[in-house]
């Protein structure tokens, strides 16, 4: 085989998560008083880490870093109540999962999420499939769109990175793909649109999740 595992991305990309995001981050934002905001916007405030998406949900004059803070603490509590009510994977992802499991490739999750709840989520809404390696967002470990976890993946598969594709939803997976060597494969089912992936290095841009096996074929 041309590649002999794939990579994904979480939020966006295996699972639609938007929806309990949104609304953890709304519950928030109105207990403090601030203005919440319409679901949609949340695919552009996520993909960089909790407290990135706090940040940016915020007012200009409320970004302060004890504020932003004390804001990113809050959401992660809020999310962890709620992080199951809607989320779930999109459709075609069991499909694509199942084929790639016939066909014996290793399979793993990067995300920017949480380390506790990327495992959380993978492993009670992904249960039906074995990752061999699901990383998170950790303490010492930059997050995407560095390669570091994209990297540490390849070495714990002793694999080449040029053997190992990577789907993701956003700019921010296309350039750690890139960067770590790997075969960019952009999804448009997500949270972003084809230019954004395009624009930041997708090798290909895919639709559906079957059509993944056009590019391993």
């Amino acid at each position: 085989m041309k590649y002999k595992a794939v990579i994904f991305d979480l939020d966006g990309t295996l699972l639609n998560t938007l929806e309990d995001l949104a609304n953890s981050m709304n519950y928030v934002l109105k207990n403090q008083g601030l203005p919440t905001h319409d679901i949609g916007k949340y695919k552009y405030f996520v993909g960089n880490g909790m407290y990135n998406l706090a940040l940016r949900t915020l007012p200009a004059d409320k970004r302060q870093e004890p504020f932003v803070r004390y804001c990113h603490s809050l959401m992660k509590e809020e999310y962890g109540k709620r992080w199951a009510e809607n989320t779930k994977p999109y459709d075609g992802i069991p499909e694509m999962l199942d084929k790639l499991t016939d066909l014996k490739y290793k399979l793993a999750v990067l995300s920017n999420k949480p380390q506790e709840f990327t495992l959380l989520t993978v492993k009670k809404l992904l249960q039906r499939w074995n990752f061999d390696v699901i990383l998170g967002e950790r303490s010492g470990i930059p997050r995407k769109p560095n390669p570091a976890g994209a990297v540490e993946i390849a070495k714990l598969f002793d694999t080449s990175p040029e053997k190992i594709l990577y789907l993701g939803d956003t700019g921010t997976d296309m350039i750690t793909a890139k960067a770590a060597g790997m075969y960019a494969v952009g999804v448009l089912w997500g949270f972003r649109e084809a230019d954004e992936l395009q624009n930041n290095g997708a090798d290909v841009i895919i639709k559906t999740p079957m059509e993944l096996f056009n590019v391993l074929s």
